[in-house]
């Protein structure tokens, strides 16, 4: 059998209810039956009290609930005897040592931290995380939890959250270093963090995947919920950003303008309204243009001669 791969818990398992009768009816009626018939010598009332004493408190300790999406890691004095996922309430052998696993989906909020972009700029960048077990065998024996904080023979929740958050702390910086935070401008189709979006959290969820997956984890859905230049340049990033963004409001200003003056020499023409020579057209063309690219409104001149 593979031990690097869990596999289903095949041993002695018995319905709860159906123990509680031999537990708690019939081992005390044996004892009771022994020790009230005086055909039996005291020695072998004393053995049979003796020993079903050790019946009585062996078989109360076998007794286990388990609920939806929880599992049990069986381990009979250190050997994996496989993981039991069946739901209800059952008695397994009492020397097997019984380790319990929440196999639910778990959420995670991984607060900003500082990391430099693809062009070296400092940013904040945070993340939702959500993730679950899916193998037991590698959650409880790849993962040394006493190193992460955990006491005891089994892994805590404590030390799983603290091995996934370390984990995606460490993808979420790798990530974060291939892409810049917006555009820089050498190329109109680049992928960035802001721009980014499905892209970049599938790049995410694989990469924390990878890490996750020796440690039996695996990630249901990663997705970044907080971007932002980090405080030592963002006053510097805003002005860039507002910079470009009156470049654009510009272009699209003078597009118009350019195309209005166009439409009005043409419409000028065409009816015959007024002959003008080039001269005339040169003049025309810069008095509109600066109507219609002025920041504010333009004054009327009014010529009323001599």
């Amino acid at each position: 059998m593979d031990k690097n791969k869990e596999y289903e818990y095949s041993g002695l398992l018995i319905n709860g209810f159906a123990m509680i009768v031999i537990t708690f009816v019939i081992i005390p009626a044996l004892v009771l039956f022994f020790l009230l018939n005086d055909s039996f010598s005291e020695g072998v009332k004393v053995v049979t009290t003796v020993i079903g004493v050790i019946l009585f408190l062996t078989g109360c300790v076998g007794y286990f609930t388990q609920e939806p999406n929880e599992a049990r890691v069986m381990i009979f004095f250190g050997t994996y005897k496989g993981t039991c996922r069946k739901v209800g309430f059952f008695w397994a052998n009492p020397f097997m040592t019984r380790r319990k696993l929440s196999l639910r989906i778990r959420n995670m909020d991984i607060e900003p931290i500082k990391v430099n972009d693809k062009v070296g700029n400092p940013v904040l960048i945070g993340m939702v995380l959500v993730w679950r077990i899916k193998d037991t065998y590698r959650a409880v024996f790849d993962l040394d939890s006493a190193s992460l904080g955990a006491t005891g023979t089994t892994v805590s929740n404590a030390a799983l959250q603290n091995f996934v958050r370390i984990q995606s702390d460490a993808a979420l910086r790798e990530v974060t270093g291939h892409y810049a935070y917006d555009q820089t401008g050498a190329d109109a189709n680049e992928l960035t963090l802001r721009d980014g979006g499905d892209e970049i959290n599938d790049l995410l969820e694989q990469k924390i995947n990878d890490r996750l997956d020796m440690a039996g984890m695996e990630v249901v859905e990663a997705r970044i919920n907080y971007l932002a230049y980090a405080p030592e340049i963002a006053a510097v990033m805003l002005r860039r950003q507002q910079a470009a963004a009156i470049i654009s409001a510009r272009e699209k200003i003078v597009e118009g303008a350019v195309s209005m003056v166009d439409m009005a020499l043409q419409r000028l023409e065409r009816d015959n309204v007024v002959k003008l020579d080039e001269e005339r057209k040169a003049a025309m063309v810069s008095n509109l243009l600066v109507v219609l690219c002025a920041d504010e409104p333009a004054q009327p001149v009014l010529n009323t001669g001599n």
